[in-house]
């Protein structure tokens, strides 16, 4: 079945970054960034017509070059990334090439380079007023930090599309992560930028990597109130999650008055990931999307920009996630009980033995409580909630008990 939504209603120019080039980004056999992920991505969003949309460009990335790269990144942890790319066997564990979490591989540059410039594209359309919205769906690899690699991540492509935001006159980006794990390198990038505005809600470091992501963590002494985590209790599910986000998000956003956000949606949040403690379901990563995009039109002139990341649950969860955020990023969102097409489900079991859900959703009620029925001091997230409200809400002239 395709899913042929009705045009009647305004949809904004949207671009969708993607090139079966990109799935270069390979770290071998077994390793849980498995570039089918991606592949079935467009698969899945193909098949329910989303990309064949009159105001949907699908546009291939370019290999970001080394200047590029370096308005981000240390040159010298460019070099080495090109060493180590030519030479997989000579790794460099100090800069975070050549680990268990991010093998060396050969051509291992070009791959990263190449996801990169699919976010750097995506932040030119937004400058040059060819798209409102912009989804890389193999970007979001928000670990690499100014000199390292990390968690799967070597070239941090949101940094790079924030980054050319603020070079092409953009005053101030709001950037969002709702991936499982603490956005941690897209953090350090902009710790001293007051212009850069990072909100990122995760599991707890307590329970996983990369261990840090706390509410007392504000940004630098230049830019005290720019960062804002949310550490979850482990367990956390749609309610909790949603109340968080609600709680913290908007407000900030409101009060920040950032010109385009950029936001990542790594799916490793949902309940059935390998790899992470929480238990949302796709119906509420779907909610989250559509909130981030609500956002974007209220303060940003609809001005938005949202990448992939994390989620390892290849062919189940990660991509009806990401076909999702495509569809939200096009105006034309899907149904949740809209079924899966079947041919995209024969093709999954065909290829990996896999039986895939029938719906785009999990059929579950997403419903939460919002922040103004009041704080339970007894409840872990709220508690969460507020060690954040309390440590960010007065650096930006906000109330944390009744903003």
């Amino acid at each position: 079945m395709t899913y042929l939504p009705g045009l009647s209603q305004p949809a904004p120019p949207t671009t969708v970054v993607w090139n079966s080039a990109m799935t270069a980004y390979n770290f071998g056999p077994g390793h849980p960034m498995a570039p089918e992920r991606m592949d079935l991505t467009a698969r899945l969003a193909r098949s329910l017509g989303l990309l064949d949309l009159p105001h949907v460009s699908v546009v291939a990335p370019e290999v970001a070059s080394d200047a590029e790269l370096e308005t981000v990144h240390a040159p010298d942890f460019v070099a080495a990334v090109h060493k180590v790319s030519d030479d997989p066997s000579s790794p460099d564990e100090s800069r975070g090439l050549g680990t268990e979490d991010d093998p060396a591989f050969a051509g291992m540059h070009e791959a990263a380079a190449r996801l990169a410039g699919g976010s750097l594209l995506a932040a030119t359309a937004i400058l040059d007023g060819s798209s409102l919205h912009a989804v890389n769906f193999g970007g979001g690899l928000h670990h690499a930090a100014r000199d390292r690699a990390s968690g799967f991540c070597i070239y941090n492509d949101s940094a790079l599309a924030v980054q050319r935001l603020l070079d092409g006159g953009i005053r101030r980006v709001a950037y969002i992560d709702v991936d499982a794990h603490h956005g941690d390198g897209t953090e350090s990038i902009f710790w001293n930028d007051p212009r850069v505005l990072t909100i990122s809600l995760h599991e707890s470091g307590l329970t996983l990597f990369p261990g840090t992501g706390f509410a007392n963590e504000v940004g630098g002494p230049q830019a005290e109130g720019s960062a804002v985590n949310v550490a979850l209790p482990s367990g956390t599910g749609d309610a909790g999650w949603l109340r968080a986000f609600h709680a913290v998000v908007p407000q900030l956003v409101g009060a920040f008055e950032p010109e385009v956000i950029v936001s990542q949606h790594g799916c490793d949040s949902h309940r059935t990931d390998p790899l992470t403690h929480l238990n949302l379901s796709v119906d509420g990563q779907r909610e989250a999307a559509t909130a981030v995009g609500n956002l974007a039109a209220r303060y940003c002139g609809n001005r938005w920009i949202a990448t992939g990341g994390g989620g390892y649950n290849v062919t189940d969860v990660v991509p009806r996630s990401w076909s999702h955020l495509i569809a939200i990023a096009a105006g034309r969102p899907v149904p949740l009980r809209t079924p899966v097409p079947e041919d995209w489900r024969t093709y999954v079991d065909e290829k990996f033995g896999a039986a895939t859900p029938g719906l785009m959703g999990d059929d579950v009620e997403v419903w939460w409580r919002s922040w103004e029925v009041g704080f339970d001091p007894n409840d872990a997230v709220d508690r969460s909630v507020m060690a954040t409200r309390k440590a960010v809400f007065p650096l930006h002239g906000l109330d944390p008990w009744f903003d």
